[in-house]
């Protein structure tokens, strides 16, 4: 059956990044800073954000080198686990900007220790930053985009820890099992608000520190027998946030990890 589609109906135009606000946490530098400079390729303006001293530096070449392009930048910093900085950080882009159209939660605590081996402290420490500060950081950002009428979005960042278990890091699989939970819930009840809210699960992207050849074995065993780049992460989140159509959403950039 043949349907024709009328290409200047209104709501086929993708969602227009240019002049937009976006925040993406632990955009100082690694995947964060890759997924914020995605948006700024497609003219948007952006909160930088890094939560330790040590990361001051790169936060500031950041909000330089997204002016350097005529686009315009602000840093905020903050423990995101936090009730209150979390609601600081937004007064600041509150009283900077006046708005958010779209709200990425990227920083994350990934710790490899085994389930026997977890200690209170560090279970509430993972599950704090990587859990509760999305729930935190989302609720603000849906305020706010409430409060200013606007049709936003929220892409959370996830990995593969969240869909299949991996033992030696329980604690981060289960905060990023809840983080594609909150996704699916938040996405329907925040759809009567206009508001979307996706989840990007990456693969190997960026060796951590120190663990480059893990990291190597692990891609030798992708079905796609390479890694990809930070870069395709913030393409993908630039793909959910423009697709006015897609809400909850778990898109998976993991050259086949997931599947594997």
């Amino acid at each position: 059956m043949y349907v024709d589609i009328d290409m200047d109906r209104e709501w086929y135009m993708p969602f227009d990044l240019e002049a937009r606000v976006v925040f993406v946490t632990g955009s100082a530098r690694r995947v964060g800073r890759a997924i914020a400079m995605a948006f700024v390729d497609q003219g948007a303006n952006l909160v930088i954000h890094h939560a330790s001293p040590g990361s001051a530096d790169q936060a500031r070449s950041a909000v330089e080198e997204i002016t350097s392009q005529g686009l315009d930048a602000i840093v905020v910093r903050g423990d995101q686990s936090d009730p209150e900085e979390v609601a600081r950080i937004f007064e600041e882009i509150r009283d900077y900007y006046g708005r958010l159209d779209v709200m990425v939660n990227s920083a994350a605590i990934l710790k490899r220790t085994e389930l026997l081996d977890v200690t209170y402290d560090e279970w509430k420490r993972v599950l704090d930053v990587n859990l509760t500060g999305p729930f935190l950081l989302t609720q603000q950002a849906a305020r706010l985009m409430i409060e200013t009428d606007t049709a936003g979005v929220i892409i959370n960042i996830s990995d593969n820890s969240g869909l299949n278990p991996w033992p030696a890091y329980p604690h981060a699989g289960v905060s990023k099992a809840g983080l594609v939970m909150l996704t699916k819930v938040a996405s329907l009840a925040l759809a009567p608000h206009d508001i979307r809210v996706n989840c990007v699960v990456p693969g190997p992207v960026l060796a951590p520190p120190d663990k480059e050849r893990v990291f190597e074995r692990i891609v030798e065993q992708l079905p796609l027998g390479r890694a990809g780049s930070p870069a395709d992460v913030g393409h993908a989140c630039v793909f959910l946030a423009q697709n006015d159509f897609a809400t909850g959403t778990i898109l998976r950039v993991d050259g086949g990890e997931g599947i594997a």
